[in-house]
């Protein structure tokens, strides 16, 4: 049985004093559950997140990180440095990652690589866009984006990697995919990690859904048979709402 993860995407939203505060709010809220819970931050929100979140069932993660070690890559963070302050989680490849600041297949899978060497927990965003979609493509793109994002990680590795299907036009529109709908694409990233790997390795990954996830439509998305949990963009800013999410598997 496959545990529920919930992960929360703040994007460039809240400062420190409002990171503190949503986490004093939500945790008492969530305490009991369960299932996984991630609130991934900006950097500026890490430090002061991961101090607050102590002694809650709450873990923190990045919403992005270099592939080096340390160099001259000016503004970039790398995941050692995440190591270092006690992050556990990031997310790599998100497509607004990919559409905004030119990051591709390649870049995804040396991310993922330089992660799980520093020992993250890389959560993968693979998706199609609305044009892909219409045109009937979206398996074969997906699929693709897994593939390639997968490149080199061996069986044991993969382990530690959990693969969020988030369909670009779902994302921050109020669109989203129907729960039959979601459920088939992650079947078929399944099925993809299946013959990359073997079925068992496919059936203990931990797929996530995201894509203008709400109280109203989690307890149906989460009630499929291959949908794991989400990754949540607006609704995690508000504690209340991201609360019922969360328990609402």
């Amino acid at each position: 049985m496959r545990k529920k993860v919930i992960a929360g995407n703040w994007k460039m939203n809240m400062l420190p004093n409002e990171a503190i505060k949503f986490i004093e709010d939500f945790a008492p809220r969530v305490q009991n559950t369960s299932n996984e819970i991630i609130l991934c931050v900006p950097y500026t929100n890490l430090f002061y997140s991961l101090l607050t979140s102590q002694n809650t069932n709450i873990k923190i993660g990045a919403q992005n990180m270099h592939w080096e070690e340390k160099g001259a890559y000016t503004g970039e963070i790398s995941g050692q440095m995440l190591k270092s302050i006690g992050v556990e989680y990031v997310i790599i490849g998100h497509s607004e990652r990919r559409a905004y600041f030119a990051e591709n297949d390649e870049t995804v899978n040396k991310k993922i690589k330089s992660a799980l060497q520093n020992g993250l927990k890389p959560i993968v965003c693979v998706g199609e866009s609305l044009e892909q979609r219409e045109a009937g493509n979206q398996e074969e793109i997906v699929k693709n984006q897994v593939k390639l994002a997968l490149e080199g990680i061996t069986n044991n590795s993969l382990e530690q990697v959990i693969i969020a299907y988030e369909p670009i036009w779902a994302i921050g529109t109020g669109k989203t995919a129907t729960s039959n709908d979601a459920n088939e694409m992650i079947k078929t990233i399944r099925k993809e990690v299946a013959s990359l790997y073997n079925e068992e390795t496919a059936q203990k990954l931990i797929i996530l859904y995201g894509g203008s996830v709400k109280s109203e439509n989690s307890k149906e998305l989460f009630s499929t048979s291959d949908i794991d949990g989400a990754l949540v963009g607006g609704a995690s800013l508000k504690p209340d709402e991201f609360a019922k999410i969360c328990l609402s598997v």
